[in-house]
């Protein structure tokens, strides 16, 4: 426990060096609270089955589960701002383990959508605090912090429906109570990372405060700009919507595949997610941020375009082509906004955390209500259209002066 500790002040005491085991550790915790977010959509047919619902009600589970997760992250954020709360990491996967458990045992419908907004209220502790502790592992390096911080939620995104296709489609709804495991692990883990956290808000509250520094940009600048990146946000989750909820639907519709082939297709698109997050943070604090995000959302529209009018391998190849180019985007626009909003990270991660899942539960929900009217296939043409709002991206403001080119 002492060499445990004396580690722990060394991380606290590097300053500003980025602190690789505190960023692989969050991660990974991102990873395990993904994990479990990513249980709802993969048992939805499953769920369909069983409780005989329509497109338009699977649609308003994924409303609920984002809508409590986005409307609550914006107010944890600008409270954390004034006040951290490193023991509010735990707190977050212990609504998580709460909310699996009702899933598991959940009677009828209402049971599913309290089970659902209970996951959503842990994702809406989790994020905003996840992301200051990234933000102060960085060392400066912020979008490499945020890039690895994503990544691990990515990889939990991908790993979801691999593991609830071999776990939970098999043996029955019950056994979603195994994913507690996973929310106990993140509980345990989310203890020693927050006891990190606290050490180095001591450390800093100790020190001379230091005056931020930010763009030179008019405040009516910024919140042109910040309506522009929520506008791409917009553009990419509900794009994203249509992936994570429908396209195990929208493959069997198709091609006539089975519930656990769609579920593995799924897991090689979110796979890709999970692999191109990387990319972005790097690639953002060496070539700019808007550059990358320009790349990543309008880059994704030839391949989205295409999707609808091939066949199933093909259809597979592209997803994970858009996969790879789209995800990197959220890490370049969150760290974006922070450029412009400086000191007010917990704010502006709780903004735009709480915005994508707004977006993505608001997506699956329009679309769910249009493929009970047309098809699933048309919901897939009309997404299509979506990454071509990157255009907008053209009209941020250079924030990052000279890009700073590390070897």
């Amino acid at each position: 426990m002492s060499q445990t500790r004396s580690r722990t002040e060394a991380y606290s005491l590097q300053g500003p060096q980025t602190v690789y085991p505190i960023l692989f550790a969050i991660s990974f915790s991102h990873m395990l609270n993904d994990v479990i977010q990513s249980v709802i959509p993969s048992v939805y047919p499953l769920l369909k089955e069983n409780y005989t619902l329509t497109f338009a009600q699977i649609g308003v589970i994924t409303l609920v589960f984002q809508l409590t997760a986005s409307l609550l992250q914006p107010f944890v954020g600008l409270y954390t701002d004034k006040h951290p709360t490193p023991r509010s990491l735990p707190l977050g996967m212990l609504f998580s383990l709460t909310g699996l458990l009702f899933l598991a045992f959940a009677k009828d419908y209402i049971h599913i959508l309290l089970s659902v907004s209970l996951i959503g209220m842990g994702s809406s502790v989790f994020h905003p605090e996840a992301s200051r502790v990234a933000h102060l592992a960085s060392g400066g390096r912020k979008g490499l912090a945020q890039s690895i911080f994503q990544v691990g939620g990515n990889a939990g995104s991908a790993g979801g429906p691999l593991l609830a296709a071999l776990i939970v489609v098999p043996f029955g709804q019950k056994y979603i109570g195994w994913f507690g495991v996973v929310a106990f692990m993140g509980m345990i883990l989310l203890t020693f990372v927050g006891k990190w956290y606290q050490q180095n808000l001591s450390r800093r509250s100790s020190r001379p405060a230091a005056v931020a520094g930010g763009p030179v940009v008019s405040r009516r600048r910024i919140t042109v700009s910040i309506g522009i990146l929520l506008v791409l946000i917009f553009s990419k989750y509900f794009y994203m919507a249509s992936m994570s909820s429908y396209f195990t639907f929208y493959l069997i519709d198709k091609f006539h595949v089975s519930v656990q082939q769609s579920q593995i297709y799924l897991f090689a698109f979110l796979a890709a997610v999970a692999a191109g997050t990387i990319l972005g943070g790097p690639a953002g604090d060496r070539y700019g941020r808007k550059l990358v995000i320009w790349v990543s959302i309008l880059g994704a529209a030839p391949f989205t375009l295409l999707l609808p009018h091939t066949g199933l391998y093909m259809t597979v190849f592209l997803a994970v082509i858009i996969g790879l180019i789209i995800s990197s985007a959220f890490s370049a626009i969150l760290v974006y906004a922070t450029d412009l909003i400086p000191g007010k990270v917990g704010t502006v991660a709780g903004l735009f955390f709480g915005f994508a899942f707004g977006m993505g539960g608001i997506g699956s929900a329009v679309l769910g209500w249009l493929a009970d009217r047309t098809s699933i296939e048309y919901v897939f043409s009309i997404c299509a259209y979506l990454p071509l709002l990157g255009i907008i991206t053209g009209f941020l403001p250079n924030v990052e002066g000279t890009k700073k080119r590390r070897a």
